[in-house]
């Protein structure tokens, strides 16, 4: 999912900047608003935890692999406004120092994967936990919204490539969706799982108040 250089046109990837550039701007005004002692450390943990768990990626078939994208956890965990911070922090590091995504597609790479996969991880997982209470609704939350956040982030990938014509949008959209509906089967089963040990060593992580 993360767009290289070259394949979006110079209209798209200026207005996915414009877009990126202000929640980015919000996010660091709400973060020295509202940030605390205690979530300084765990902003740096959890970003270097999503940027080694993004090293490794797990074979999904055919030839094609993905990788834990990890903005549904971090918005569970911190809020999504946190999720903005740290994935941008994130993309940033892997574009400059690991050449993996493109500069002038950065500010797409930071909507698709921090602002929509954050931000939508974050409302779904409270919606399914406001139907589903205790343990089971932090799981049921965390999986169906690591995986919905993780597909739709592969949507908005897929229409910005339409849009800026390098593939059509009718090949793209459902070709992403289908590819990543099945990579976020292991998204979910990560977020599950990372969520499950939080709460047996580190309950308090999730009661932590958002960012």
């Amino acid at each position: 999912m993360h767009l290289p250089d070259g394949f979006l046109d110079t209209r798209t990837w200026i207005g996915m900047s414009v877009i990126s550039g202000v929640f980015i701007t919000v996010a660091v005004r709400k973060a020295n608003k509202t940030i605390s002692e205690k979530h300084i450390p765990l902003l740096g943990v959890m970003a270097a935890f999503i940027f080694a768990v993004q090293m490794f990626n797990f074979p999904v078939g055919g030839g094609t692999s993905g990788h834990f994208m990890g903005a549904t956890l971090i918005a569970v965990l911190l809020g999504p406004w946190a999720s903005v911070l740290i994935m941008t922090t994130v993309l940033f590091v892997q574009c400059m120092v690991f050449q993996d995504g493109g500069i002038t597609t950065l500010a797409a790479n930071i909507f698709n994967m921090g602002v929509v996969g954050g931000f939508l991880g974050y409302y779904v997982n409270a919606a399914v936990q406001s139907f589903v209470s205790g343990r089971r609704g932090v799981f049921a939350g965390g999986f169906v919204a690591a995986w919905l956040s993780l597909v739709l982030s592969a949507v908005c990938c897929a229409i910005e490539l339409g849009i800026s014509g390098t593939v059509p949008a009718k090949i793209a959209v459902p070709a992403m969706a289908g590819i990543h509906a099945v990579i976020g089967l292991g998204e979910g089963f990560i977020t599950v799982a990372t969520l499950s040990l939080l709460l047996k060593v580190r309950p308090d992580m999730l009661s932590l108040q958002k960012i």
